[in-house]
């Protein structure tokens, strides 16, 4: 039995998060921008310090298992 959860939860967030794709924070022109399709390097690092935390408290804290098998 293989634990899917990280893996699954990993690629989920990261297709969410990305930076400009639901929105981005803080924006090129304003502080939230939605859809806009473009980044920073701000913006980057915004969503990777978003990622980080909601993938430790998923797998972490909540102790989300997916098995199959």
């Amino acid at each position: 039995m293989a634990d899917w959860a990280p893996v699954l939860v990993g690629v989920v967030l990261f297709v969410l998060l990305q930076p400009g794709l639901l929105f981005s924070f803080p924006g090129n022109g304003k502080q939230l921008e939605f859809s806009s399709m473009k980044t920073n390097g701000k913006a980057i690092f915004i969503h990777t310090l978003i990622f980080f935390a909601l993938y430790a408290i998923l797998i972490l804290a909540v102790h989300l298992h997916i098995f199959t098998g």
